[in-house]
Order: structure tokens, then C-alpha cells, then sequence
């Protein structure tokens, strides 16, 4: 009798086992939480994927932003020194036809039949300007002036040509002076500033007493300038200030002083 109540004991708490994991809620099944994490774990991994992803293409896009600025830049900078460069070539024939005008208006005003053959008569040996070749001069007279016009005219690599045959011809000339003065005129305008330097340093040198001389001395600044000789520009232009201060290029060396400073050159 014991041991059938033993026996019936025993399914009724199988029975009961059985019927309390059947019973267990869904949030509490272990298989369920496992699952339950898993399915979280992958929707944060796919979300940091997806992050990654508009990252990616934020720099992506941030550096195409960065290259255009960049070529705008570069843009910008090509186009302000086109101006620049084409402002300087303005400036170069805008005193070169300025210096023409006022000796070709002192011609006139003298009765000359050149304006610079009026005003070029200042020599190494210190003659009056002015003075009038005579008639033994009419080859060397002609020689100048066809290399003068030819300046005038814009041809410069044949005023170039031509100075420089007239100074071999005529070392002692009364016009050698300013022969020398616009054969460096004549290189400048080209551009040829090293050989535009020396032409102009040549006059200084070899004509002190020419009144071409301050001029000479403005343009050698002006050439320093150019070459990025910034210390010997200031030194020549400063001397125009010291040694010329009523002359017109004193005024010129002054304001290229000025914009130096500016400049921090």
C-alpha cells in the first residue's frame, strides 16, 4: 500500500513539472532572451554600418568641396597676376609714350626738327644740351634719329639694334648719352631687365654729368624692382630722392619707395 502511494506521489509531481514549463511566459524562456539579444546585437551592428557609411561619404564629399576650393584658389591667384602682369605692361608704355610726348613738345617748343635732338646735346664732357650738331654731323644726327623713331614707332628690337650701332659708330657723340638712356628704354620695354639694368647703369657710369642721369638711376631702380633685387632697388631709388629731389623722377622713385614699404619688400 506504501509503495503505490509512493508511486502515484511521483507522477504527480512529473505532471506538475511538466505542466509548469508549459506554463513559463515568453519574456522568461532562455531560448527567447537569447534570441532576443542576437536580434539586437545585429540591428546595432547594421546601424553602425550604416553611420559608417554616411561618414564615409561625408568626407568623401567634404573633400571634393576641399579640391574645388582649392581650383577657385588657384583660379583667383592666375587671374590677379594676369592683371598684374598686363597693369605693368600698361605702365611700362604709358611712360615710355609720356617721356616721348614731353621731348618731342620741347622739340617743338625749340624749333628743332626732333624733339630729342633738341634736349640730347649733354655729353661725358659736360656741353650744353641743346647744342646743335653741325653739318659734319648730319650721318651721325641721322643714324640717332632712325634708331629714335624707330623706338617711337614700338619696333624696339630694331631701336635696339640701332642705339647699339650708333654708340660703335659714335662713342663721342654728343648724343651717346641719350643714345645710351633709350637703348636701356628700349630693353625695359621688352622686358629684358638684366640687360635693361646695365644699359641704364652704363649712363650713370659713363655719363655723370648727363641729364639723363636721374632717370637712369629711377629705371635701375625700377629694374632691381622687377628682378626681386629689392635692397639695390631701394638703394637706387633712394639715391634719386637724395641726389635729384626737384627732378620728376624723384617723385617716381618716391612713390615706388612707398609702394615697396607697402609691399613689406
Amino acid at each position: 500500500m506504501n509503495g503505490r502511494v509512493r508511486l502515484v506521489s511521483v507522477a504527480c509531481l512529473a505532471a506538475a513539472a511538466l505542466a509548469g514549463c508549459a506554463s513559463t511566459p515568453p519574456e522568461e524562456d532562455p531560448v527567447q532572451i537569447k534570441l532576443n539579444d542576437l536580434d539586437t546585437r545585429l540591428t546595432r551592428t547594421e546601424r553602425v554600418v550604416a553611420n559608417q557609411g554616411q561618414v564615409d561619404l561625408a568626407n568623401q564629399l567634404e573633400a571634393m568641396r576641399a579640391d574645388v576650393r582649392a581650383v577657385h584658389n588657384d583660379v583667383d591667384q592666375l587671374s590677379h597676376s594676369l592683371d598684374t602682369s598686363r597693369k605693368q605692361q600698361r605702365d611700362l608704355y604709358a611712360d615710355l609714350d609720356q617721356r616721348l610726348k614731353a621731348l618731342e613738345g620741347r622739340g617743338t617748343a625749340g624749333g628743332g626738327s626732333s624733339g630729342e635732338a633738341a634736349v640730347a646735346g649733354t655729353s661725358a664732357a659736360g656741353a650744353a644740351a641743346g647744342a646743335a650738331p653741325s653739318s659734319g654731323d648730319a650721318p651721325e644726327k641721322t643714324a640717332y634719329q632712325t634708331a629714335f623713331d624707330l623706338l617711337k614707332g614700338g619696333q624696339y628690337d630694331q631701336a635696339i639694334a640701332g642705339f647699339q650701332k650708333f654708340l660703335v659708330a659714335y662713342p663721342t657723340s654728343q648724343l651717346a648719352d641719350n643714345a645710351q638712356y633709350w637703348l636701356g628704354e628700349a630693353y625695359y620695354v621688352n622686358k629684358a631687365f638684366i640687360d635693361a639694368q646695365a644699359a641704364f647703369q652704363r649712363v650713370v657710369d659713363g655719363f655723370p654729368a648727363s641729364r639723363k642721369v636721374p632717370d637712369a638711376l629711377l629705371k635701375i631702380g625700377y629694374c632691381g624692382y622687377e628682378l626681386k633685387q629689392y635692397a639695390a632697388a631701394r638703394e637706387a631709388l633712394s639715391k634719386v630722392v637724395a641726389r635729384y629731389p626737384e627732378a620728376p623722377a624723384a617723385r617716381l622713385a618716391q612713390q615706388r619707395l612707398e609702394k615697396m614699404t607697402a609691399e613689406q619688400h
